[in-house]
């Protein structure tokens, strides 16, 4: 099918013109194959910013023939004349003022949604990093027990990490040799990032990669104290996954080993979100950025927040964004190839034999 053919039915699907037959058969298509599904998404959005844009653009042309309709030099001199004006102006011109006032607010709100910091304060959508309390106290006491310990028994050890981190979250290996997916929002504004494994060993990373529409953050462990994983056990599934299918994560709420089981009930996430799924996982602050697997081992999505106001409500973005994300990294930024398995050791192994397996490819992630 060529492109031209693929944005033509698009059109035709998004706008409603297509048979009853017709939107079946494409919205079969779209369940069978990622890359139109993700045109669809794209295409979406984009006639929907070329709408608001427009909008926008009629907005500006009414506020300015408002302003063009008031002497804004006589009204000062009058106000300044005669302060009662004031009210006799709001009496004439309230409809014309209420009108501006409505286009800046508009603006403003625009502006903030754009940026993102109109999202970042919507408290139906809880981030799931978790802001860590630093326990000077207890640290130091905790040292000084450790560095006697370390002088009597003259043996080397790694350099610790004293401080716990700002943000905590999770992330989980790409490769056997260092790369690391997580979300953007874990990692935003970071001045350094660390990631800890199962057995406790921390390890410098850095960001190499961000997609913050898509809350997609690339990691690479940059430590010398680092060692080679082995084969990661999952794929990185490319189509979309069933209602009603089992899930689990994995994660560290709290700083702890946290397996977490539920089901896919929603195909699409937060306020109609469909770069996500939603999912009946009770995820805590610490879970943004963990694996989200079926039965089969395979991961389907990335972890990113929940829903306060409604029980076991959470969502993770879709594994195609992930796998775009990848693809997307500017080949210079990469000191290492990345390679993603081809190869799937969960699948056939009991939950069990697929969480131990697991944990030693999912870490904690510490941003300072």
């Amino acid at each position: 099918m060529s492109e031209n053919l693929i944005l033509e039915l698009i059109d035709r699907y998004l706008n409603g013109d297509m048979t009853a037959a017709e939107r079946a058969e494409f919205e079969t298509l779209r369940k069978n194959d990622a890359n139109v599904d993700s045109k669809v998404i794209e295409h979406k959005l984009f006639v929907g910013l070329i709408k608001q844009y427009g909008e926008r653009i009629e907005l500006e042309k009414r506020l300015d023939a408002i302003h063009n309709e008031i002497d804004v030099h006589s009204l000062k001199e009058e106000l300044m004349i005669h302060p009662n004006w004031l009210v006799s102006m709001w009496r004439h011109h309230h409809s014309k003022i209420s009108v501006a006032a409505s286009i800046a607010i508009f603006a403003i709100l625009s502006t903030l949604f754009f940026t993102g910091k109109l999202n970042n304060h919507d408290s139906s959508f809880v981030e799931l990093k978790e802001e860590i309390v630093h326990a000077k106290n207890q640290t130091k006491r905790l040292d000084s027990k450790l560095d006697g310990f370390i002088k009597s028994s003259n043996t080397p050890v790694k350099p610790r990490i004293t401080s716990p981190g700002n943000f905590r979250g999770t992330g989980f290996a790409l490769s056997s040799n260092g790369y690391i997916a997580t979300d953007y929002h874990i990692i935003r504004d970071a001045d350094s990032v660390y990631v800890q494994n199962a057995a406790g060993e921390s390890f410098h990373a850095k960001v190499i990669y961000t997609e913050p529409k898509y809350d997609i953050a690339i990691l690479q462990i940059n430590d010398p104290a680092f060692k080679d994983l082995g084969n990661v056990p999952y794929n990185f599934k490319k189509s979309l996954s069933d209602l009603g299918e089992d899930v689990y994560t994995f994660g560290y709420p709290s700083g702890e080993e946290n397996f977490g089981p539920g089901s896919l009930t929603a195909r699409n996430g937060h306020s109609g979100d469909t770069t996500e799924y939603q999912v009946s996982i009770p995820v805590n602050p610490g879970n943004s950025g963990g694996p989200l697997l079926d039965n089969k081992g395979n991961v389907i999505g990335i972890i990113s927040g929940r829903q306060p106001d409604v029980a076991g409500a959470g969502f993770a973005k879709k594994s195609v964004y992930l796998l775009k994300a990848i693809q997307n990294i500017p080949s210079d930024s990469l000191s290492k190839d990345l390679t993603l398995s081809t190869k799937n050791t969960l699948a056939g192994l009991s939950r069990p034999q697929q969480v131990k397996k697991l944990k030693n490819y999912v870490f904690m992630v510490k941003a300072y």
